[in-house]
């Protein structure tokens, strides 16, 4: 298991990868709209599965939505995608680590989220259009009852709930940073993914995917007007919960790596051997050298998760 220190390293490396992969807007646009969609496989399978349960009055219902929906995250990480609510702790951890500068960082979460409305929009055009969530079906209902709850929850209930959703939701992104073996990552997923959609915390992105078939299915309580109102309250949650609760709490106290300084020394006879520009020649001179302090760490995969560059 990886050192909190060297765990915040390379979060904080992968928050540089974020930032420069906006210098490839297609690219960046196309990860950003796969987070959206992969979240929204999320959604679709939570209905289906949970649907017929709720039907019969299962108490088991929101159990078994919770352990279906970890599948969602798992492709997030594996797959590689750019998904804004991890994003919120990797660039916390960036910027305070020196890694990428404040206003970069927050414009490429906006940039992220925007990114993954857009999948998020798209993905459930297609389950839209494919009925398999549409009038008269069990998953049809249960989206139905969700976005008849959201729209009955308060402002205040919004943001607690958004913060408690990304809490776990980062928690399982960060400790995976820390674990060496794939499958234990995996697990850890799961279960924290397991005890936000169970207990019926908020995620934005998921919204996202849950408000557009409301609009498109044209169901009670699913309007532009509730779905800002959602996403707004539930982001802002989300950002707290992800970037100061996990992503500042961890990134506190861990130093940056810094350039040192070494002092080399030529003798007389050996000036004709350096550049010119470093120096007259006749006598000793002393050269700077910055070399970095510490190896870099060569941990950012192409998702911009954190992997030990050992087992990668």
């Amino acid at each position: 298991m990886l050192p909190i220190s060297d765990a915040a390293l390379a979060q904080a490396d992968a928050a540089r990868h974020k930032v420069d992969l906006m210098a490839t807007p297609g690219v960046f646009l196309v990860r950003t709209m796969l987070a959206g969609a992969y979240i929204g496989i999320g959604v679709l399978i939570l209905a289906t599965a949970g649907g017929p349960l709720e039907a019969a009055g299962s108490g088991f219902a929101p159990l078994v939505k919770g352990l279906v929906f970890g599948v969602a995250l798992t492709i997030v990480v594996v797959a590689g995608a750019e998904l804004a609510t991890s994003a919120m702790m990797i660039l916390t951890q960036g910027a305070m680590l020196g890694r990428v500068p404040w206003g970069r960082a927050g414009l490429t979460l906006l940039a992220v989220t925007g990114g993954n409305l857009l999948g998020s929009m798209a993905f459930a055009a297609l389950v839209h259009a494919s009925g398999v969530v549409g009038p008269g079906t069990a998953g049809g209902a249960t989206i139905a009852t969700m976005l008849e709850h959201k729209a009955h929850e308060t402002a205040g209930q919004l943001f607690v709930r958004g913060v408690l959703c990304n809490l776990l939701v980062c928690l399982a992104i960060w400790c995976g940073a820390r674990l060496t073996s794939e499958g234990a990552r995996i697990a850890l997923v799961f279960a924290c993914v397991m005890v936000f959609i169970t207990s019926g915390f908020e995620h934005v992105v998921a919204n996202m995917t849950t408000f557009s078939l409301g609009l498109l299915g044209g169901l009670p309580g699913a309007t532009v007007a509730e779905m800002a109102r959602n996403l707004a309250l539930v982001g802002l949650g989300n950002l707290v919960g992800g970037a100061v609760l996990v992503g500042a709490a961890y990134a506190y106290g861990v130093r940056a790596p810094r350039a040192t300084t070494q002092v080399a020394r030529w003798a007389a006879q050996d000036v004709g051997d350096v550049p010119a520009q470093l120096g007259a020649a006749g006598g000793h001179r002393v050269v700077a050298m910055g070399l970095p302090g510490h190896a870099p760490h060569d941990t950012a995969v192409p998702n911009g998760e954190a992997v030990p560059a050992a087992i990668r």
